[in-house]
């Protein structure tokens, strides 16, 4: 008998092999038998997953040494992970963003949303921004590259190795160039009716949050003749959104000043900026400032970084989201509306919004929950993958 082409791992007697034949596409370390060999399996290694009963169920990736011990890629026991197979994913991935966006601006690869495990990927007109955070990404980096610029003709590639996934695999931390030139200004971002700017090479994360787009787009929507106040703005994204669609002033908050600056040429660029105004600090500060102040506004939009990224954060985290609640109620005017995001994984729909109602009642408001929003269609969710649909906007009439 012929040895097979790949080691194998096996998930234990008592393992619930269903969930991944349903579709889920990981296999808990603490689910396979890790025995001498399969403990001898290196990180980001292809491997076979079988069932109890010896049974393939398909090739993934190893990391044994993790808490997810197996990445399923392709349910094919057969199946050949090669450049052909990397190439019909983005292929696919790319195919899908040319139905939705006639711009060229956009998440090109949402990790296991586009079957492409720890890859992110961004579209800025003619440049790409990477974010490979698994191994087995890393050593299929040219390839990556040399597919990515393939598909979609940009000439401009940037890995950005700066994300605290890349740790948890012991990868280097570096921002690199990998084809054509990186762009030495921020890159205009037209999005919504507005004018972005993002900062690819020295931003946060890969320089935009494209996530947020339809969520821009209805609070747009409700904005002409708005005073709108926009809590951790980043760039300005909710609101610069309302002044592209008529809102009388929009007031940034952020903790970053080199976030507000970019939002501030963002409406310089759009000829709104006599209607643009920034206030830099920390967010909650400045809350309870405006409310002593005496500010109220017609929208306010509240868009926290993620307050629960862990199962361990997640009672801190919704103590959090009910505080944000709270104090941006309490600066909304009677029949206003507020919105609240989650980018928390941990957090789930249903207690995220158990929080924004606590924190909007103990500011002894009345809430009515006119939306509930996720992110668009270039961050495809994977169904049996929560995580993949971690963003949630909740707007409520005050």
């Amino acid at each position: 008998m012929t040895a097979p082409p790949f080691p194998i791992l096996r998930l234990k007697p008592k393992a619930d092999a269903r969930n991944i034949r349903h579709g889920h596409p990981w296999a808990w370390a603490d689910d396979l038998v890790l025995d001498r060999r399969s403990k001898a399996v290196p990180a980001g290694a292809l491997a076979l997953l079988e069932d109890a009963e010896r049974q393939p169920m398909g090739i993934g990736i190893a990391t044994v040494n993790a808490r997810i011990g197996l990445r399923v890629l392709d349910r094919a026991p057969d199946a050949v992970i090669d450049v052909n197979w990397l190439r019909a994913k983005i292929t696919r991935a790319f195919a899908l963003r040319d139905v939705f966006y006639d711009a060229p601006f956009y998440r090109l690869i949402h990790a296991e949303g586009d079957g492409l495990p720890g890859l992110i990927v961004d579209r800025f007109g003619d440049t790409l921004v990477m974010q490979p955070n698994a191994i087995w990404l890393e050593e299929r980096l040219d390839d990556l590259a040399a597919l990515l610029l393939e598909v979609t003709g940009c000439t401009n590639l940037i890995k950005n190795g700066t994300s605290r996934a890349r740790a948890l695999e012991e990868l280097p931390e570096e921002m690199l160039t990998l084809a054509g030139t990186a762009p030495d200004a921020p890159i205009e971002v037209p999005m919504n009716g507005a004018i972005y700017l993002a900062d690819v090479m020295a931003g946060q994360k890969t320089g935009l949050f494209y996530d947020q787009r339809p969520n821009h787009a209805l609070v747009a929507g409700l904005s002409k003749g708005a005073r709108v106040l926009d809590i951790f703005s980043h760039v300005g994204g909710f609101g610069l959104a309302a002044l592209a669609a008529g809102a009388d002033s929009a007031l940034a908050v952020d903790a970053s000043e080199p976030a507000l600056a970019l939002a501030g040429q963002g409406a310089s660029a759009m000829g709104c900026a006599d209607r643009f105004s920034t206030r830099m600090g920390d967010a909650f500060a400045v809350m309870e400032a405006l409310a002593a102040e005496g500010a109220r506004f017609d929208i306010v939009v509240a868009d926290p970084p993620a307050f629960a990224p862990s199962k361990q954060a997640l009672d801190k985290g919704l103590r959090a989201y009910e505080r944000v609640a709270r104090l941006a109620a309490s600066l909304v005017v009677e029949g206003g509306t507020l919105m609240v995001c989650s980018c928390s994984h941990a957090a789930d729909l249903s207690k995220f919004r158990a929080s924004c109602l606590r924190g909007i009642g103990r500011a002894g408001r009345e809430p009515r929950l006119i939306h509930t929003g996720f992110a668009g269609p270039d961050h495809p969710v994977h169904p049996s993958l929560s995580d993949t649909g971690y963003l949630k906007a909740l707007a409520f009439r005050i």
